[in-house]
């Protein structure tokens, strides 16, 4: 330790990345009275405690104990960094199950969709192509579809990010030039999408469901929403996620010689990229917004989501402006950028309040794409960081800290070390697959400008010996067994090669990066309204006093009526005397807003018994009690929908033409709130025509007198009457496929417009 602590003096003048949490100089990294460093890239020394009676141990020592010969070999002056690398590459072999499966990480056996698909983009497809493809094969349904795995409320469509299956499974197929693979996962993808275009694409052109991989409700989402709420919200990486898949599919089809899917795929590539671009632009942020939410009339939340933001970049859903903004605003803490900023004051970390370093990693290659060179810096020092500190790569951080006390925590995560590994290959050697070869973009910050090569680099037929030398972003040399050539390698090469790239030594475009501390938003405001007779009048709406909980520490509230300000004030009421969706939204002093209270609303309301009520009803997956054993229904009781269910038509006389709002009042007690893949789907008809989904996700394992309320369906209606429909079609089916099942008490149908 005395000779570590001379290396880190005499580095610590030129450190590679310093923020005001940790500094990397040299061969050390230094956090505080910590440090870690390399003797020889074999092995990393640690000094770091953890916080105390946290339940997960540190090692604090690794030393290579597996043989990495196989993989490419990095050669550099900086025994960290080689360290760093050899380790992914190592706790990646450990990652490989008998089954030739990936394992997710040391805590957490199995394939998960989400987890394996990031691992194969940013670095599995190549190191472990078979493992890849045997992994994905895992995920797919017997009828053919992308597997959603367990997730809020009952998975699919409450958690609707399974298109990141399909990236991942073009960039296999890139690196591998399998044309039966590409024909295998075509339809796949295709049917996959056209369920997905029927039941989570959104009016507006996003799309529907929880944001990406963040995937515990209240760590992200305020708490009055439930299940049903996040459904109906639209995220941002979730949609941009389906708009790559789009794009994706255009190319597969073009390569199967299907020109007429191809352009139309493109266009809804297109249109989704430009309703990301309309709706989740934040001019006064310089970022996305992380998602919209609420009933009636959603609204943004106006957090910045880090790997939202970095596929934006990545996936050119941003122009080129809005690009470098997003690497200028995102706010970076001197840990690095959490999952979303700013935190949420009354939730434990685990997504919240937290930084997961495959995210980071995503960060670091939006920030090498746009040119940001002291943000690309920062991100890989939030990589290596933890790394070093906990010799291994650990699932997520807390961000106030660095350190691992989070709610849920592993060693040797998949998607981490993938992370780790795809910052130099992908970044530093600027390595990037494309269908007929290998381009070559290397980044490199001045810092890190040493002279490093990657050998034994295996591209299908060929093996690459290839080394960088110098730093900048653009390439003054490139040679193939030294004769001079372009940054790319066609897919045919064979046999051993030699790749030579020299650096410009270019200075970057100057950038700068959001520093700023970590910051908590005020706590969600709790609203109600009431009657006052004193602001009764003819035609007001008969609850027509908005009152809420005070704030602590409040600069001043914000009132929305239908998504809209109407007021600021520093009171806790608001005279409600026009029919709207009220909300209430707290801000600090230093302007950070809390998340908007749950909408409220005093619009006139219609409720419709079902019919065929019965209380008597029994099924494969439940038996319910006598009526006198249920509580909270109304009228004679509820009806049962399941798969063999004959649709149901409800007669809806409308006295005035408007926009109405119709929800379903519902139980679903086949699983948690928080897992399994039992959630109901069923499909709103309006007259014989489609109108919407309707959800009915999970409310508790047998928690069949829990009623709630479905998402609403809004929809155009003249005077008249109305025939209202609810149906199962065939995209209605669930990813449990034997249940979809609820039972359902009454309609409920508002007018707000």
């Amino acid at each position: 330790m005395a000779a570590a602590s001379t290396v880190a003096a005499v580095n610590a003048a030129n450190p590679i990345v310093a923020t005001d949490a940790y500094s990397w100089h040299g061969d050390t990294i230094s956090q505080g009275e910590y440090m870690a460093f390399s003797p020889d890239g074999t092995e990393l020394i640690s000094t770091y405690s953890a916080q105390p009676g946290y339940f997960m141990p540190i090692n604090k020592h690794w030393k290579l104990s597996k043989d990495i010969s196989p993989y490419p070999q990095l050669i550099t002056p900086n025994k960290l960094h080689t360290a760093i690398y050899n380790l992914g590459l190592e706790e990646m072999i450990n990652a490989v199950e008998p089954d030739t499966t990936l394992r997710t990480g040391k805590e957490w056996a199995g394939v998960w969709t989400r987890d394996v698909s990031y691992s194969i983009l940013l670095s599995m497809a190549y190191l472990q192509p078979e493992a890849s493809r045997i992994s994905l094969m895992r995920k797919v349904t017997p009828t053919g579809r992308i597997i959603q795995d367990t997730g809020s409320g009952g998975a699919w469509p409450i958690s609707s990010d399974r298109m990141i299956w399909a990236l991942a499974a073009y960039e296999v197929y890139k690196v591998t030039g399998d044309k039966e693979w590409l024909e295998y996962i075509y339809p796949i993808i295709a049917n996959s999408m056209s369920d997905d275009e029927k039941i989570t694409a959104s009016a507006d052109g996003l799309v529907k469901g929880e944001t990406s991989f963040i995937d515990w409700r209240e760590q992200s989402y305020p708490k009055w929403m439930q299940t049903a709420d996040i459904y109906n919200s639209e995220a941002l990486g979730t949609s941009i996620v389906h708009a790559q898949t789009y794009r994706v599919l255009s190319e597969i089809a073009s390569d199967l010689g299907k020109k007429k899917e191809a352009t139309m795929y493109e266009a809804k590539a297109n249109a989704i990229a430009e309703a990301v671009n309309n709706r989740l632009w934040l001019d006064d942020k310089g970022y996305y917004a992380m998602y919209n939410y609420g009933r009636n009339f959603p609204i943004v939340n106006p957090r910045a989501e880090t790997l939202g933001e970095s596929l934006a970049i990545l996936y050119d859903v941003a122009p080129e402006d809005r690009a470098r903004s997003i690497t200028e605003n995102n706010p970076t803490t001197p840990y690095g950028v959490g999952i979303f900023f700013p935190q949420i004051a009354d939730m434990p970390p685990y997504h919240n309040n937290s930084l997961w370093p495959w995210v980071a990693s995503y960060w670091a290659l939006a920030n090498a794409k746009v040119g940001n060179e002291q943000g690309l810096l920062e991100a890989i020092g939030s990589v290596y960081r933890p790394a070093a500190l906990f010799t291994t790569n650990k699932e997520n951080f807390v961000l106030d800290n660095g350190d691992i006390a989070t709610e849920l925590n592993s060693s040797n995560m998949l998607w981490c070390l993938a992370g780790n590994l795809a910052i130099t290959q992908r970044i530093l050697f600027g390595i990037t697959f494309e269908k007929d070869g290998l381009a070559f973009h290397p980044v490199v910050p001045k810092a890190l400008g040493q002279t490093r090569s990657l050998n034994n680099f295996t591209y299908r037929n060929a093996k690459l010996n290839i080394t960088v030398k110098g730093y900048g972003n653009k390439i003054r040399e490139f040679t193939l067994n030294g004769k001079p050539h372009g940054p790319f390698v066609p897919a045919n090469i064979k046999g051993e090669n030699n790749i030579v790239i020299t650096m410009a030594d270019n200075d970057f475009t100057p950038m700068q990066v959001a520093h700023t501390a970590n910051k908590k938003a005020p706590l969600t405001p709790i609203a109600r309204l009431s009657h006052s007779p004193e602001l009764a009048a003819e035609g007001a709406p008969v609850n027509n006093l908005l009152e809420w909980q005070p704030i602590e520490y409040i600069g001043k509230y914000i009132v929305l009526r239908d998504g809209q300000p109407v007021a600021e004030t520093r009171n806790t009421s608001f005279e409600a005397v026009v029919p709207g969706e009220y909300q209430v939204i707290g801000v600090s002093t230093d302007g950070v807003q809390s998340f908007a209270s749950e909408p409220l609303n005093n619009f006139a309301t219609t409720v419709i018994e079902m019919p065929g009520e019965s209380t008597a009803l029994k099924s494969a997956e439940v038996s319910y009690q006598p009526a006198e054993g249920i509580n909270g229904y109304h009228g004679l009781g509820f009806v049962e929908v399941d798969h063999s269910t004959a649709p149901i038509n409800i007669k809806l006389p409308v006295a005035e033409e408007g926009t109405y709002s119709i929800s379903l009042v519902y139980a679903n007690g086949n699983g948690p709130v928080n897992t399994e893949n039992k959630c109901a789907i069923r499909t709103l008809t309006v007259d014989g025509n489609k109108a919407g989904t309707i959800v009915m996700p999970h409310r508790g394992v047998g928690n069949w007198s829990d009623w709630g309320r479905t998402n609403n369906v809004v929809v155009p209606l003249s005077a008249g009457n109305h025939e209202i429909g609810i149906a199962f079609f065939p995209e209605d089916e669930n990813m449990n496929l034997n249940t979809n099942h609820a039972i359902i008490d009454r309609v409920i149908v508002q007018k707000i417009k």
